[in-house]
């Protein structure tokens, strides 16, 4: 049971507002090692903003949030990083001009060793394609040329390859935000391919996504978010897809027992 686990990631309490309104409502949160954890939720759900906190682009009101059981306070994505908590958002941030290997090192690019590193700060054009072709290749990703640019890649493609990026960097964890909503059925299914690859190289990965049956291929456990907060922790191997839906939406509910219930029954029967 991953409960016998320590978590990789986790999150107790956190809120975060916007003035008046409350985006994150004492939210929590538990990603264990070499799982894949899908987070779903309306829209409005605050399911955005809980990422967005755990990846470093949010600084929560409240809360806390701990990398392999110790507290951790994130005030940029790059405190993320540092913990190695790499994000894939829906825009992937890749550079279409610059070629695969340029995009996998951006921000990230190694120098030559010796005075052409040091003082000129020459590129080691060779050891970034060699070590970004290598990646590739662990994980499946096939392109004609580790040397074309990005903009000729498919859209599958470029998903590929802000994946790997994040693989390549990425230590305790690799969120990804909605990472087959713009693209079709083949594509997609060779990126739901390339997250059980990741989950089998031993990286969790946090899977945020509105597509139901990807997240019931691939998802190990599922965060399901409702009002600024976790309202249940399921799996797809003991609750149905109609289940998780109604628990999203609130027409359902878990008891005390982790038992799905009607919310309209319970009412009602209050009532009488």
């Amino acid at each position: 049971m991953t409960s016998a686990k320590e978590t990789t990631l986790s999150a107790r309490g956190l809120v975060k507002r916007y003035g008046r309104v409350t985006a994150i409502d004492g939210a929590d949160f538990d990603l264990y090692p070499g799982e894949v954890l899908a987070v779903v939720g309306d829209n409005g759900a605050g399911k955005s903003s809980l990422i967005k906190a755990l990846s470093g682009a949010v600084v929560p009101d409240a809360g806390e949030i701990k990398v392999d059981g110790k507290t951790v306070h994130f005030k940029t994505p790059l405190d993320a990083r540092h913990y190695g908590i790499e994000t894939v958002y829906q825009d992937l941030a890749v550079a279409p001009a610059l070629d695969i290997a340029s995009n996998m090192f951006l921000g990230r690019e190694k120098r030559r060793g010796g005075p052409f590193g040091l003082l000129a700060r020459k590129l080691d054009t060779a050891e970034m394609r060699s070590e970004a072709q290598r990646i590739l290749d662990e994980l499946g990703i096939q392109v004609k040329s580790i040397t074309q640019a990005v903009e000729t890649l498919s859209g599958g493609q470029r998903q590929g390859v802000a994946v790997a990026r994040a693989a390549a960097f990425g230590t305790k964890a690799v969120i990804m935000d909605e990472p087959t909503a713009a693209l079709g059925v083949a594509e997609s299914a060779k990126v739901l391919e390339l997250i059980g690859r990741i989950r089998d190289r031993g990286l969790p990965v946090v899977l945020i996504s509105h597509n139901m049956p990807h997240v019931f291929d691939i998802a190990d456990r599922i965060h399901v978010h409702r009002l600024g907060k976790r309202v249940a922790l399921v799996s797809p191997k003991t609750h149905t897809m109609n289940q998780v839906v109604g628990l999203l939406t609130g027409a359902l509910r878990l008891d005390e027992n982790g038992e799905v219930a009607e919310v309209a029954a319970t009412t009602h029967a209050g009532l009488t």
